[in-house]
């Protein structure tokens, strides 16, 4: 069981990084099939933290402070609180918001591509603040925090930095709650530096295919797959 879920999170790393989302979208569904809620998100803050670390350290010239600033703070704040909710929700509810927002998320990316939404202070604070609770709550808000952020227009370099250091500082704040809330067993420590080679060759790999695949045929499939999964942890969860 553990090969195959090392074997998917590698996948997830080479189709988020070809499709151009972030890999915890896809990864946090798989994770759901080996483990329960709890135990899921953090392995996959895990699994981010290792990820984002490395496109910080690749782009870290190109980080806009102000940005950081106005989105991070929100984001930490909330990713904070979303973290000890988790405790109090059950693990059904907690598919449920995750199943409706990946929904939300593959509609809209495939009806709207394009999508963002103006770069306000306002608008930014209030992203910041959602992307956050929501990464902290269901371990998924880099979706949300790329559609205000891409608003922005950045060059690449500074768009890859100034979310990556959101994302890490949103990771490193929720990941202390998940392991005091004991949510990370000693027994699966052994899967850490597993996550670590595995988020490094994943992405290595996904750079690599890039150019060689039709990548927006690509990432509508890889929406279209999200939308399904979505509905499977909606009809989970509501009992008919």
């Amino acid at each position: 069981m553990t090969a195959l879920f090392l074997l998917l999170a590698l996948l997830a790393e080479i189709i988020g990084t070809i499709a151009g989302f972030g890999s915890s979208t896809i990864l946090l569904p798989i994770a759901l099939l080996f483990f329960d809620f709890p135990l899921a998100l953090s392995l996959v803050a895990i699994f981010h933290i290792f990820g984002n670390l490395g496109r910080l350290t690749l782009f870290r010239h190109g980080l806009n402070r102000t940005i950081f600033l106005h989105f991070g703070i929100p984001s930490i704040a909330l990713a904070a609180l979303g973290a000890l909710l988790v405790t109090h929700t059950p693990n059904q509810t907690l598919k449920l918001i995750l199943g409706l927002f990946l929904f939300a998320f593959s509609a809209t990316s495939l009806a709207r591509p394009n999508f963002s939404l103006k770069p306000t202070v306002q608008n930014t604070l209030i992203g910041g603040a959602l992307s956050g609770f929501l990464a902290g709550l269901i371990g998924t808000g880099g979706a949300l925090r790329g559609a205000f952020l891409t608003a922005y227009r950045t060059k690449k370099e500074t768009y890859l930095a100034t979310t990556a250091a959101i994302a890490l500082a949103v990771d490193l704040t929720r990941l202390p709650i998940y392991l005091s809330e004991g949510f990370l067993a000693p027994a699966h420590y052994f899967l850490i530096p597993f996550l670590f080679i595995t988020a490094l060759l994943g992405a290595f790999i996904g750079k690599k295919a890039v150019t060689r695949l039709p990548q927006e045929t690509f990432r509508k499939t890889v929406l279209v797959l999200i939308a399904l999964i979505a509905l499977k942890f909606i009809t989970d969860a509501i009992p008919f």
